[in-house]
């Protein structure tokens, strides 16, 4: 079967997925793509030039692949000719409807943030099948659908969430975790005397790392020892919560900044001891998988899609309800920084090497029937 994934976000978390399912692929996976800048922009018109460059291929896919980040009904419109009679399936890797703003967004301000909602709802109501990374995902986005429908004064077509719901399943995002084995220390590496706690993740709002630098400076406070790798991507200006963790935590800092290689990325993931985790938002975790795989203790908030990830019988040992209980937890940990038994081998079901066939089969059923 031939699959043409289409990416108007090419970049980060959307790059590896796309990637990762075509080097795994018993099908041949094709990709359509923009470069992963402007993301607004992308939503509103990366369907136009996607469409464009559709029309100027020459054979047709089996099926059609799309992401959250395309304006599906737009893309489907402009390319008629050529598309009609072609399964569509879409992916979402996060949803705008339960995406938390940023105040000062211009969007927010001027309210006019619910259009970018309002493009998955179409988006998923075009297509064939709808997936999501996550059951939580699932949820929020099936909820928060009926606020937006009922925020309109009338035909507001609540009937077709429920039409949504029945073509919706759940496909966890495929990682690469097996190319972290070849960085694994080895065990007569001796134990470091200060626990490494770490900060994977990008560098934005939704990630919380007001929450998180606040945790540090309890740790600090109490006397505690510790250094911290602060990792990730940063799209813009570096958010002030991490210049000025920079001045408070000072020498405790020993890594500050994106890597370059994923060679120096996954040696410090092995290195850390901690991952304390204070997101506002995260549809998957797929930073705390990878985490998590390198045997870094993940210290999570019992809510968003981490309960999906790991086996119910860490969740105790693991979750957190307020700041104060993490805060507590981490405290406790840095004095016992030991990896969590058995989470290595249970996230080994979120490696491309068992997902892939899944995704393969599930996507050869939307071929055949349209649906799954």
């Amino acid at each position: 079967m031939n699959i043409l994934i289409i990416e108007p976000y090419f970049t980060g978390s959307h790059r590896a997925w796309a990637q990762g399912y075509q080097r795994h692929s018993q099908h041949d996976v094709e990709i359509l793509s923009l470069p992963g800048n402007f993301w607004k922009w992308r939503m509103h018109g990366g369907a136009v030039t996607l469409a464009r460059q559709f029309l100027e291929q020459a054979k047709p896919p089996d099926l059609i692949l799309a992401t959250d980040m395309l304006d599906l009904t737009t893309f489907l419109a402009l390319t008629r000719p050529a598309s009609n009679g072609i399964p569509v399936a879409v992916y979402f890797h996060e949803n705008q409807l339960a995406y938390p703003w940023s105040p000062d967004d211009r969007d927010v301000q001027k309210n006019r943030d619910k259009h970018y909602g309002f493009l998955n709802y179409t988006t998923a109501l075009s297509a064939d099948a709808v997936f999501f990374n996550s059951e939580y995902n699932r949820q929020s986005f099936l909820s928060e659908l009926e606020k937006l429908l009922k925020h309109f004064p009338d035909f507001r077509e609540l009937q077709t969430i429920e039409a949504i719901r029945e073509r919706s399943q759940v496909l966890h995002l495929g990682l690469d975790l097996a190319r972290f084995n070849q960085h694994r220390p080895a065990d007569s590496v001796p134990k470091k005397e200060a626990p490494l706690i770490l900060w994977n993740h990008r560098w934005e709002l939704d990630k919380n790392p007001v929450g998180f630098f606040k945790a540090l400076y309890h740790l600090q406070d109490a006397g505690l020892s510790f250094e911290v790798a602060v990792l990730g991507e940063c799209f813009s200006q570096q958010p002030q919560a991490f210049l000025e963790a920079r001045k408070q935590l000072g020498e405790r800092i020993v890594q500050f900044g994106y890597c370059d290689s994923f060679d120096e990325y996954a040696s410090w993931l092995w290195r850390a001891d901690l991952l304390p985790v204070t997101s506002n938002q995260d549809f998957f975790g797929g930073s705390v998988v990878e985490a998590g795989y390198c045997d870094c203790r993940p210290i999570l908030p019992r809510r968003l899609a981490y309960p999906e990830l790991l086996p119910e019988a860490l969740h105790d040992e693991v979750f957190y309800e307020t700041a104060t209980e993490l805060q507590s937890r981490l405290s406790a940990s840095c004095n016992n920084p030991s990896p969590l038994t058995g989470l290595r081998s249970h996230l080994k079901q979120f490696d491309w090497s068992g997902l892939a066939m899944e995704y393969d089969d599930r996507f050869e059923e939307v071929r055949l029937s349209g649906r799954f």
